[in-house]
């Protein structure tokens, strides 16, 4: 809601005191503040003046009574006049009109705080305005502006909520809603939780996870029902960086909220405020931890293992895109390697490493080394590679591992960070194949026109589908020496769109189809999951691959629990893979043939 911050009246106390004499309080700060005798009928003296909170929703989006000042009456059904919250309370009729194209809600502004509680029956006397968030042109709020006087006259008044069940058959159908005590009758599930720390949101939705359309999962997701299933879960708060974070599972530094937990039994009000309808809640939110964290990835099988993984931008010079300062790449630095060690690969693609030669991959591979004890990986020399400021990278365990031959890269100028190739040889089987290391352009949309610009598959699709064609005749070229190829890495691409069909018509195997469907994403992007890491092995090598599985450590994780300081006074950093990157690690086993 509204990021304005009042204060509570300190009316309130001399109200409250008023209300249990039955007198009428004096003017609070210059606004007559009204309290009736406390009874149990819920209604207040006739007055042929008011009009009723429906009336003032009207059937459209806005309100027919803009501007105007109206007398009401109904329940409060959600007070958040706290300091830090919405600054207002909900207002509902009672019985309402019926009619189920009109709202019976209404929110009260009252920036100074009236002493009402939950459960009163109330008369306010207010101007009618749609508020808009800042930024927001997509909706209104309705809403009683520079309330005049509130009258209680009844208490302990009980509202049951109405259901609103999702999905809804169409995107407008919430403005009926709007302002309301709902109570969601089925199971919902996280499905974003970005936002949590920063504003105190959480995404929901029915019917499980949401996946993104063009991931291939199978499970019933399409761009014109995915909306239709989501609902945004409030904390009551118009404030930035909650403290403590609403929601987690545990108040110290191992509490989490992860996509993919369930809630039941939602009950809350129904506002709209930042372009989202979203639900204030009326009570404990009751989650069920339906996704634990998992503390290892799942066995792969094999006698050698490969990992992907990108790292979000590790950078040892400071203030560049990745840590600020000393302690933010020190906190960075440490849950990486909590989660490389975990990973236990004996080769690791590296993808968001800084290009400044090879200075940022060493020091996050003697951080690594020195948490092992003794010279446990080694990094592929390569030095700076195209013309980003990150690039890919190769690290290895020298004892289970050589690499043959020196490393290749593709200079093609339809890259800006260029895919890095290195053939390996297994000590033990005697095994040989090569990794090549991948990440295309992004699907932001920055300076994208003409084909370049979205049109269903994020901003340069178009280039990423030319990189893709071109690593296919790079794999050619690399084939000829050894037909055992893996390609890894950060394609910007889910499953379904151009790029990887270029990629699987070539004869690839999209390793990524062997894992479960309500398993396979790496990612969470405006709540919908989904791969953007890939897996993909030449005809030859797919038959020696034993497993894969993606380590679900980061994307089902709040962006608050990462390395970074900002905007955290609730800080719940620790030092493990949970939120070390925004992408899920790929793992792949596999049991190498022997090669001459």
């Amino acid at each position: 809601m509204r990021h304005i911050y009042g204060k509570v009246s300190k009316w309130w106390i001399v109200l409250a005191l008023l209300v249990a004499l039955g007198q009428q309080s004096p003017p609070a700060q210059g606004w007559g503040v009204a309290v009736a005798a406390l009874g149990q009928a819920a209604s207040c003296p006739a007055d042929s003046g008011v009009a009723r909170t429906f009336q003032i929703q009207g059937r459209g989006a806005s309100s027919p009574l803009v501007g105007q000042v109206v007398t009401t009456e109904g329940v409060v059904v959600g007070d958040y006049q706290e300091p830090n919250q919405l600054q207002g309370f909900f207002l509902q009729d009672l019985p309402g009109d019926g009619d189920p194209e009109t709202s019976d809600g209404l929110f009260v502004y009252t920036p100074s705080g009236f002493p009402v509680n939950a459960g009163d029956y109330v008369r306010v006397t207010g101007k009618v305005r749609e508020y808009a968030s800042p930024g927001d042109a997509q909706g209104t709020l309705t809403e009683l502006e520079e309330v005049r006087s509130v009258l209680v006259c009844a208490t302990g008044v009980a509202v049951d909520p109405t259901p609103l069940a999702l999905p809804l058959a169409s995107p407008g159908d919430l403005e009926r809603y709007e302002g309301m005590l709902v109570g969601f009758p089925q199971t919902l599930t996280v499905s974003e939780v970005y936002n949590l720390g920063r504003f105190g949101e959480i995404g929901l939705s029915a019917g499980g996870r949401l996946f993104h359309p063009n991931n291939g999962n199978g499970l019933g997701d399409t761009a014109k029902g995915n909306p239709l299933r989501r609902i945004l879960l409030d904390d009551g708060s118009n404030g930035q960086n909650p403290r403590p974070i609403p929601y987690l599972s545990a108040a110290d530094t191992s509490g989490t909220r992860r996509v993919g937990d369930s809630v039941v039994g939602l009950t809350g009000v129904l506002s709209y405020g930042f372009s989202s309808y979203r639900v204030e809640p009326v009570g404990t939110v009751n989650f069920i931890p339906s996704n634990p964290r998992p503390e290892a990835p799942e066995d792969v099988g094999g006698s050698l293992r490969v990992a992907s993984y990108n790292v979000l931008n590790y950078f040892t010079t400071l203030g560049a895109r990745g840590a600020s300062n000393q302690a933010e790449l020190e906190r960075q630095r440490a849950k990486l390697v909590a989660a490389l060690r975990t990973l236990d690969a004996d080769i690791v693609g590296l993808i968001e490493i800084q290009n400044n030669g090879d200075a940022a991959l060493e020091d996050l591979v003697r951080a690594l080394n020195a948490a092992l004890g003794g010279e446990a990986y080694t990094a592929l020399a390569t030095g700076s590679l195209g013309t980003d400021q990150i690039k890919v990278a190769l690290i290895y365990k020298p004892a289970r591992v050589r690499p043959e031959g020196a490393f290749r890269v593709d200079d093609d100028p339809v890259y800006s960070r260029p895919p890095l190739a290195q053939t390996f040889r297994d000590r033990a089987t005697g095994g040989r194949f090569t990794v090549v290391v991948n990440h295309f352009k992004s699907k932001g949309c920055e300076g994208a026109s003409g084909d370049q610009a979205d049109t269903g598959q994020g901003c340069w699709n178009a280039l990423r589908v030319r990189q893709a064609q071109r690593l296919v005749s790079f794999l050619n070229d690399l084939r000829a020496t050894d037909p055992d190829v893996l390609v890894v890495g950060d394609l910007n691409a889910y499953a379904e769109e151009d790029p990887l069909k270029v990629l699987v018509g070539s004869g690839l195997e999209n390793l990524i189809l062997r894992i479960p469907a309500a398993r396979r994403y790496s990612y969470v992007f405006n709540g919908e999951s989904g791969n953007l890491d890939h897996a993909l092995a030449t005809s030859s090598l797919a038959s020696q691959v034993t497993g894969i599985t993606e380590w679900h450590i980061n994307a089902d994780e709040p962006r608050v629990l990462d390395y970074n300081t900002e905007f955290k006074p609730d800080d719940r950093y620790a030092p493990t893979p949970f939120r070390s990157s925004d992408h899920d690690p790929l793992l792949i086993g596999l049991n190498l043939s022997a090669d001459p």
